[in-house]
């Protein structure tokens, strides 16, 4: 496994007018369950559909419709809490969430409150080389989605639409571990990649496939060891919680701002308003939105239409048996078996398609330079031209011919570079390239020292210069290479200027 030093949570101190003060932060991020059937319903979760087009009769809560639950979704929650190493509960039940809003048809959404199906777990967040904090899992729970309003579409009239009612969503609830915007923000991407890898939830931020709750309080140096000691809340002052963040850059602004918007409350001798809040990116700020509810404003009770799950450990431990690597012990392996260094390896894994490219070209070749050419090349001209590695114009088997015409000898590094540009823009055979345009190395010494006597006895002065200078024999080396069209082996062409220049 990775070898990382698990460390407490840095704070960070946000100075005010009178007091230095510390950030508490707690997540509660929404995961789209990956599947192509809604939680109780059959009907698609395609998205981008006809509003209303993949609505079932019980999403849209006609009478005499019951909920019939969705295996695969049930399967997708365990497959994730194993991911995080969570405690799976064999038992667990469906509570309704009672609430009016336009997108809701039934009035209520099914969750689970009192008896998730996913208990404690924890994330392992890197915060730089070899440095990692511990974020706490408090559940994992499964609940049915709300439907879309839409306001923009008529001056005088809203409009609803339904496909989205009834998808399953995982809330995975963090304890109030995070200390900081730029650690809330690396705790939600790396869930985000954990559960790419599981294939529980494909991330889509901007479809709102994943999103974040965040609760943000305030509270003075050495009030959060009380918490950790007591595990009384009080110490951490009130939060206030902003909804539906799906955006990591936003996340961090709007935790910085409403940080300071309660430090600015508390120093001017006020109170903190236990409510849920919107950011407003355009204004870099956060505003009210609702005083913050709690459980019994919901009027949680028992989901009588459902009767408790009951799920057995052998299932579970078919699932987990057919877990895949996870980021942490793909990036331990990476640097292990091709010796690569923690940033070329966390890049390299940063997603299943980028390490499933890289471990293809590796094959039967040197990891080093594998990974040089796959981030540095590679990913460098995706990036250029706004492509993912899926769009790759260049197949793994390309790349790793050129990786291999490079070992041979059959060409320079310099002509490699040349070779991935034509074999990007125009496609082909590395090997057949090179050959048909005349790209091989000069390796015949012959040839090459001819080259190198040109070039000295046309340059009688940076002779003399270079025999006083030995570090000026580069001047050599490079006139030579642009002489033979850069086809001379370099390492060929260094020694013999050497050689001819007494050096």
């Amino acid at each position: 496994m990775l070898d990382l030093a698990v460390t407490p949570p840095k704070p960070k101190v946000i100075a005010g007018a009178k007091h230095d003060w510390e950030l508490v932060i707690g997540l509660e991020v929404h995961a789209q369950v990956s599947s192509q059937a809604k939680l109780f319903s059959g009907a698609s979760t395609a998205f981008g559909a006809e509003p209303n087009h993949n609505v079932a009769f019980v999403d849209a809560a006609m009478p005499g419709m019951l909920p019939v639950i969705n295996e695969f979704c049930v399967a997708q929650a365990v497959r994730t809490g194993l991911g995080l190493k969570a405690q799976i509960n064999l038992t667990s039940a469906f509570d309704r969430k009672n609430y009016f809003y336009p997108d809701l048809p039934q009035g209520y959404q099914i969750s689970q409150l009192y008896h998730p199906i996913v208990g404690e777990g924890e994330v392992l967040v890197e915060m730089g080389e070899g440095v990692a904090r511990r974020v706490r899992i408090e559940r994992i729970h499964i609940e049915q989605d709300a439907g879309k309003s839409i306001h923009d579409m008529d001056p005088a009239l809203s409009f609803v639409d339904l496909n989205r009612t009834g998808v399953a969503l995982m809330e995975i609830v963090s304890r109030p571990d995070i200390r900081g915007p730029e650690e809330a923000a690396a705790y939600v991407a790396k869930l985000r990649q954990i559960m790419l890898y599981l294939g529980t939830c494909d991330g889509n931020m901007q479809n709102g496939n994943l999103r974040a709750d965040v609760n943000v309080s305030v509270c003075r140096p050495g009030a959060y060891e009380r918490f950790q000691e007591t595990g009384d809340p009080s110490h951490l002052g009130t939060r206030c919680e902003i909804k539906n963040m799906n955006s990591l850059r936003f996340i961090q602004q709007a935790i910085e701002h409403e940080a300071r918007r309660q430090i600015a409350i508390l120093e001017d001798g006020g109170t903190v308003d236990q409510e849920t809040r919107l950011y407003d990116p355009d204004r870099g700020e956060t505003r009210s939105m609702r005083s913050k509810e709690e459980a019994h404003d919901y009027r949680y009770f028992p989901c009588p239409d459902l009767l408790p799950l009951e799920i057995e450990q052998e299932w579970v431990d078919e699932i987990a048996a057919a877990l895949p690597e996870l980021p942490d012990a793909k990036k331990a392996r990476f640097m292990g078996d091709y010796g690569l260094s923690d940033y070329d390896a966390s890049v390299l894994t940063a997603d299943l398609a980028s390490a499933a490219y890289f471990e293809h070209v590796a094959e039967g070749r040197d990891g080093k330079a594998a990974a040089n050419w796959v981030i540095n090349e590679l990913f460098g001209r995706l990036k250029k031209d706004e492509r993912d590695i899926s769009e790759s114009p260049v197949s793994p088997a390309q790349l790793g011919g050129i990786i291999d015409l490079i070992g041979r000898g059959d060409i320079s590094g310099k002509i490699a570079k040349d070779l991935f540009e034509i074999v990007y823009t125009e496609g082909g055979d590395p090997a057949e390239i090179v050959e048909k345009r005349g790209m091989r190395q000069v390796t015949d010494t012959g040839a090459i020292e001819a080259a190198v006597d040109e070039v000295i006895a046309a340059n009688p002065a940076q002779v003399e210069k270079a025999q006083a200078n030995p570090k000026l024999a580069g001047w050599f080396v490079g006139q030579v290479m642009k002489a033979t069209g850069g086809k001379a082996n370099p390492k060929a062409v260094n020694e013999i200027v050497a050689a001819k220049l007494g050096l």
